[in-house]
């Protein structure tokens, strides 16, 4: 297992959660954390299929590590909301959690590579 690997397993739930959070509070929903927990549900077991399917403990900060996160938790998230939680996948939705998701889950590796790469050329 990568040194990093708790580290980003922790920052791809934090971006999953923010993105159900912010959702929930623009729509005035329930602020109660069983709403939350609900609604993220579909999306925290689409992540943890993409960390399994991805083995993403071997190379947790990649870009395409990032870029594989997003679209099987975008797309598996999308189809377990809709299929097995019976909730909406309007457009509108879908698109937002697209832009949110790839967003954050492939650009805190970015920002991590770029702040990796800096360093190394620092000690050179």
């Amino acid at each position: 297992m990568h040194p990093r690997t708790p580290l980003a397993a922790a920052l791809d739930t934090a971006v999953v959660v923010s993105f159900i959070a912010i959702g929930r509070r623009n729509h005035d929903e329930d602020e109660a954390i069983s709403g939350l927990v609900e609604t993220a549900a579909p999306f925290l077991i689409a992540l943890a299929v993409a960390w399994v399917i991805w083995r993403v403990w071997l190379q947790p900060d990649a870009v395409m590590t990032g870029v594989r996160v997003w679209l099987t938790t975008l797309g598996l998230g999308m189809l377990l909301r809709n299929l097995v939680f019976d909730d909406g996948t309007a457009a509108s939705f879908v698109i937002v959690a697209s832009v949110f998701l790839g967003t954050f889950l492939v650009g805190w590796r970015a920002i991590a590579g770029a702040l990796a790469s800096r360093s190394t050329n620092r000690l050179r």
